[in-house]
């Protein structure tokens, strides 16, 4: 008997906030069918973020998804999904909906027998692992020790192409996270002015928005990117590049922490950019305002108001179900005919060559408003589209998340819930 209960995991108020059942078994069952198109016998899914998608919590373990119609499947006689937990089954379980879980939940077999125990459900083929995402040496051992069953292939791809459309459920989640975010932007009217730090700042959007359950991790996918929640930047330290990739660096606290909000404090009539991260159960949301101690100059309106016009051409061709490299181009384009060929997400030799990245779990997911990316944001996609100009003496710009849904582009943050520059009393 263990000295706590399922019970004791609970939401605000006694709410469940478990992943629910039939979103688990719609995600599994698309992933066999996307194995079984591209002629893969299964997945073992190990990454911590596609654990909770497929599996509902990220316990230490590996989920083997086997694809329709292969070994292990239920088409082939076999139980279908099986969660392998090495810590803690008693969670995984529920997690994974208790009497109801989509999948089987078994304790970790050694290692050195693995390969047998997927043979013994009627395996016969080498799933395939997480080799873009994964730890090299993490991939490694698992390839090794399932070689008997053959060479393991990479999942990552087809994982990354499913996670691209978001349900009802998700995208419901984000609108949520939207909610509190707008509150965010709030605590920063509130706190701040002249004199008060970028940091204090960002404390008060943080209490926010873990006060409402925020996790305190921003997932990112591409190594070593690590991104801080709130971004808040004032006068001369937005024109501070840093090794995140994005048009604003900031000066950060310290050089471990190098990006983002510093010591920094706000000046009369310094532009700061203010560029907030929410997740509401796991699902992020993203957004930029400017704000100001009395009021922006000519100058610094302009180049906003500009942004804003590159954002509203990104829409446009999105909206129309263009290719993403075509909204890059252009966006650009209009960026380079305004003249902020030099300074349109960073300034040289530290630019960014992207106008929006989509997001859900992870900040920086598929696809992206960039050349290459020639194809359109899918129907249930949500993007951050966030065009901004870099100056050494600031910067400014405009960003909210967007879903594409049937009918279109719809903004899931504020979009005019909040006003493009705010103003505090100097």
């Amino acid at each position: 008997m263990t000295s706590w209960d399922t019970s004791d995991i609970v939401g605000p108020d006694g709410e469940d906030w478990r992943v629910p059942v039939t979103e688990l078994e719609a995600r599994q069952t698309r992933l066999a069918d996307m194995l079984a198109e591209a002629q893969v016998p299964g997945a073992l899914i190990q990454h911590p973020v596609d654990l909770y998608y497929y599996g509902g919590g990220r316990q230490d373990g590996s989920l083997f998804i086997p694809a329709r119609g292969a070994g292990g499947s239920v088409e082939a006689g076999g139980d279908g999904p099986v969660a392998f937990v090495r810590r803690s089954f008693k969670r995984a379980v529920w997690e994974a909906g208790g009497d109801d879980a989509p999948h089987i939940v078994k304790p970790f077999p050694r290692l050195s027998t693995f390969a047998e125990t997927l043979r013994g459900m009627g395996v016969n083929g080498a799933p395939a692992l997480q080799f873009g995402e994964a730890p090299g040496s993490f991939t490694a051992r698992f390839a090794s020790a399932l070689s008997s069953l053959g060479e393991c292939s990479d999942a990552t791809s087809i994982i990354h192409h499913q996670r691209e459309i978001k349900s009802d459920w998700e995208i419901e989640q984000m609108d949520i996270g939207a909610s509190v975010q707008i509150r965010m932007f709030e605590a920063v009217q509130a706190v701040g002015g002249e004199g008060i730090s970028e940091l204090d700042m960002v404390a008060a959007a943080e209490a926010v928005s873990r006060s409402e359950g925020f996790g305190g991790n921003v997932q990112m996918r591409r190594y070593p990117l690590q991104c801080d929640r709130g971004v808040i930047v004032a006068g001369r330290a937005g024109g501070i590049p840093s090794f995140f990739d994005s048009a604003v660096g900031g000066t950060g606290p310290h050089p471990l922490s190098g990006m983002g909000s510093g010591f920094t404090r706000v000046k009369k009539g310094d532009p700061v950019l203010v560029d907030l991260v929410h997740a509401h159960r796991g699902y992020m949301v993203d957004a930029t305002r400017m704000f100001v101690s009395g009021q922006l100059d000519e100058v610094w309106q302009q180049r906003l108001d500009d942004m804003i016009a590159v954002k509203e051409e990104v829409v446009d061709v999105l909206d129309q179900g263009l290719p993403c490299s075509q909204a890059w181009e252009q966006g650009h384009a209009l960026a380079v005919e305004l003249g902020y060929g030099d300074h349109l997400m960073g300034t040289k030799p530290d630019q960014s060559r992207f106008l929006g990245h989509s997001i859900g779990l992870q900040l920086d997911e598929s696809p992206v408003v960039a050349a290459g990316f020639d194809r359109p944001l899918p129907v249930g996609g949500t993007m951050a589209i966030e065009p901004k100009v870099v100056y050494a003496e600031g910067s400014v710009g405009s960003e909210d998340t967007w879903v594409r849904d049937d009918e279109g582009m719809r903004p899931i943050t504020a979009d005019g819930a909040l006003p493009w520059v705010m103003e505090w009393e100097s």
